[in-house]
C-alpha cells in the first residue's frame, strides 16, 4: 500500500486489513516450515481480532499483570493464531526472574522459524517457550481444562483480596477450542465443573467447523454440543457467521451483560431447526409422558410427529439443573398437578429454561422462531427419564 493510500484505511477498512494480515501471516509462515495447520487461524482470525480489540483487558507492555483477561487457544495446532495476534500486539517479553524486557515476545524472526527446532514458535503453544502464552495447550481438551482452573484461582482471589468498592481482581478468562477438545473427555467433565460453580468469569468459543484431522467431523462426532452445554447451565449464544464482526460484538457483550453464568458462544443453526434435526437424528416417539426409542420412525404412532417429538427431547436436555427430579422446582404445571403438587408452586413460562439465542439473522425471523419454541416448551410436561436410550 502506498503513503497516498494509508489516510484511506479507517474503520471498517482497518478491521479488515487487520483480519487479513492475521490470516497472511498464518499463510506464510506454514508454508515456510512446510508444516502446519493455516485452516483454523484463517477461519478464527476475525474472532480473535474481535476479542483482542474490544474486549480483552490486556497491556502488551506488562504481559504478567497480575488481574489481566486470560486467553487460552485449547485448539493448539492453530498456533499461529496466537503468534500473530502477540506479533501484531507489540507484547514484550519475560525474563526467567518474570521481569518484562524490552524486546517484543514475538518478534518476525521467530514467525519466520515457525516450527523450527530452537524457535519461539512451536507447533503448539507452550507457556515456558513464548512469552504472552498463558498455558501449553499440546493435548487437546488440555487448554479448556486449564481454563477453568484460571476461573476458578480468580474467583478465589476475588473472595479472599476484593474489598466493598475495590475490587483488586476480576479478570475474565476467554478460551478458544474446536470439535476435537469436545472429543475428549476432560472437556466435558470441566464444562459441568463450572457449569455447577457457575463461573460468570468464564467464556469459551466453539469453533464449530465440522471437520477433523481424519475427515468429516460427522463420521466420529454427533451430538449436539449446544444443547448439553444449556443442560450443564451455561448460556449459549450462537453466531450464524464468524466473519459478522458486529455479531461476534453483540455475542461478547451479552457474555457481559447477563454474568449471572458461564458462557459459550458458537456457530450453529437456527433453535428452531436445530429441535427438529435433533429429533429426526435420535428417532424418538412421545407416549403418556415417557420417550420410547423406536427401531424405526413412526410417522402415525400416537400422532408423533417430528414437532412433538422435538419439543419432547428438547426439554428434557435443555431444563436448568434443579435437585434432578420431576417434583422439583423447575416441573411444568402438568407434571406437578400429576404428583400432586400445588400449580402456584410451579415457575411461570417465562421462568422455565431458556434456549440458545441465535445472532446474525433478522429480528423478525428471530422472533418468529422465539415464539414457536416457546410454545413448543410450555405444552409438554416433564419426561420421566427411565429409558436407557434417553
Amino acid at each position: 500500500m502506498v503513503v497516498s493510500e494509508q489516510t484511506l484505511v479507517t474503520g471498517k477498512q482497518l478491521d479488515v486489513l487487520s483480519i487479513n494480515t492475521i490470516r497472511t501471516l498464518a499463510i506464510d509462515a506454514v508454508q515456510q516450515a512446510n508444516s502446519g495447520h493455516p485452516g483454523a487461524p484463517m477461519a478464527l482470525a476475525p474472532v480473535a481480532y474481535c476479542l483482542w480489540q474490544e474486549f480483552l483487558r490486556y497491556d502488551p507492555e506488562d504481559p504478567v499483570w497480575p488481574n489481566r483477561d486470560r486467553f487460552v487457544l485449547s485448539n493448539g495446532h492453530a498456533s499461529m493464531l496466537l503468534y500473530a495476534m502477540l506479533h501484531l500486539a507489540g507484547v514484550r517479553a519475560v525474563g526467567a526472574d518474570e521481569q518484562v524486557l524490552k524486546e517484543l515476545a514475538m518478534p518476525m524472526e521467530e514467525i519466520k522459524r515457525f516450527r523450527q527446532l530452537g524457535s519461539k514458535t512451536p507447533g503448539h503453544p507452550e507457556s515456558h517457550i513464548t512469552s504472552g502464552v498463558e498455558t501449553t495447550t499440546g493435548p487437546l481438551g488440555q487448554g479448556v481444562g486449564n481454563s477453568v482452573g484460571m476461573a476458578i484461582a480468580g474467583k478465589w482471589l476475588a473472595a479472599n483480596f476484593n474489598r466493598p468498592n475495590f475490587e483488586v481482581f476480576n479478570y475474565n478468562v476467554y478460551a478458544m477450542f474446536s470439535d476435537g477438545d469436545l472429543m475428549e473427555g476432560v472437556g466435558g467433565e470441566a464444562a459441568s465443573l463450572a457449569g455447577h460453580l457457575k463461573l460468570s468469569n468464564l467464556c469459551w468459543i466453539y469453533d464449530h467447523n465440522n471437520i477433523t484431522l481424519d475427515g468429516p467431523a460427522n463420521w466420529s462426532f454427533s451430538e449436539d454440543v449446544m444443547t448439553r452445554f444449556v443442560g450443564y447451565g451455561w448460556n449459549v449464544t450462537r453466531v450464524a457467521d464468524a466473519n459478522d464482526l458486529a455479531m461476534l460484538g453483540i455475542s461478547a457483550q451479552t457474555r457481559h451483560e447477563r454474568g449471572a453464568r458461564r458462557t459459550m458462544g458458537g456457530g450453529r443453526s437456527p433453535a428452531g431447526q436445530e429441535i427438529l434435526r435433533l429429533a429426526r437424528r435420535r428417532q424418538i416417539s412421545c407416549a403418556r409422558g415417557r420417550a420410547r426409542a423406536l427401531p424405526r420412525w413412526d410417522r402415525k404412532a400416537r400422532r408423533g410427529t417430528a414437532r412433538t417429538v422435538a419439543k419432547t427431547l428438547f426439554w428434557v436436555l435443555a431444563e436448568i439443573p434443579g435437585d434432578g427430579g420431576p417434583s422439583g422446582a423447575n416441573a411444568p404445571p402438568r407434571t406437578a398437578r400429576r404428583m400432586g403438587q400445588k400449580t402456584a408452586d410451579v415457575p411461570s413460562r417465562r421462568e422455565r429454561p431458556s434456549y440458545p439465542r441465535q445472532l446474525g439473522k433478522s429480528p423478525e425471523r428471530r422472533r418468529a422462531k422465539c415464539t414457536l419454541a416457546h410454545r413448543w416448551f410450555g405444552r409438554l410436561g416433564h419426561l420421566e427419564q427411565d429409558d436407557a436410550e434417553i
